[in-house]
C-alpha cells in the first residue's frame, strides 16, 4: 500500500482511495478506541466518527504520520465523549478474543491451555484496572504500554508537552501496580517490581 498516494487521491476525492486507508487502519483505531471507551458499542461509534471527521479534514493533513494524526483525531473524538456524558467506559470483557493484537506482547505460541487461561486473567485485570484511570491517564496509558507508542508519539498524538506524557505516564502506571496487586503473580517478570521477583 503506497500510503502516500492514497492520501493525495483520497484528498481529490477518491473514496475509493479513501477506504483503503480505513481498511489498513480501522483495527488499530478500534483496539485504541475501545481500552479507552471500555464499551464494544461505543468504540464502534467512535472509530466511525473518527474516520469520517479525518476524511472531513484530510485536506489539513501534511507530511507526518497519518496513523498518529488519525489517533488523535481518534482519542479526541473518545475524550469528548467521556466528558459529555461525565461517565465511567463500561467493561464487556467477552469481547476480548485471541486475534486481538492490543496485548500481543503478554502472548506466547508455545503456551498450553493453562498458560492461555493465566494470560487471559491477566488482561481481564489490566482491562478492569485500565477503566479505573482518570481519562488522561487512561489514553496515555493505553497509547503507551498498550498500543506502544513512545512518549514523543503521544504528546504527538494527545497535543501535550512530553512532561504532561510523562508525569500522566507515571501516575497511571502507579495507579495500575497498585490495582494489580491482586494479580500480580500473573505478570510476566518484566513486569514486576525487583522486590516482587525476589519474593517468587
Amino acid at each position: 500500500m503506497d500510503e502516500a498516494v492514497l492520501i493525495e487521491q483520497a484528498k481529490q476525492g477518491d473514496v475509493t482511495a479513501y477506504n483503503r486507508l480505513v481498511l489498513h487502519y480501522q483495527q488499530v483505531t478500534y483496539n485504541v478506541a475501545y481500552r479507552i471507551m471500555g464499551d464494544p458499542q461505543s468504540a464502534e461509534d467512535m472509530t466511525q466518527e473518527a474516520f469520517v471527521a479525518a476524511y472531513q479534514s484530510l485536506n489539513t493533513f501534511r507530511d507526518g504520520s497519518f496513523k498518529a494524526w488519525l489517533l488523535r483525531i481518534t482519542t479526541n473524538r473518545c475524550y469528548d465523549e467521556l466528558r459529555k456524558y461525565k461517565r465511567r467506559p463500561q467493561s464487556s470483557l467477552d469481547d476480548l478474543t485471541e486475534d486481538n493484537e492490543s496485548f500481543a506482547f503478554l502472548r506466547d505460541p508455545g503456551e498450553g491451555p493453562e498458560a492461555q487461561q493465566q494470560r487471559l486473567e491477566l488482561i481481564r485485570a489490566i482491562e478492569r484496572c485500565l477503566q479505573g484511570l482518570p481519562e488522561d491517564q487512561r489514553i496515555t496509558a493505553v497509547l503507551c504500554d498498550v498500543e506502544g507508542y513512545d512518549y514523543n508519539e503521544i504528546a504527538h498524538i494527545t497535543r501535550v508537552s512530553l512532561g504532561t506524557v510523562k508525569s500522566r505516564m507515571s501516575r497511571a502506571r502507579h495507579k495500575l501496580r497498585d490495582c494489580l496487586q491482586g494479580v500480580k503473580e500473573l505478570l510476566p517478570a518484566s513486569y514486576r517490581l525487583p522486590s516482587e521477583l525476589i519474593d517468587h
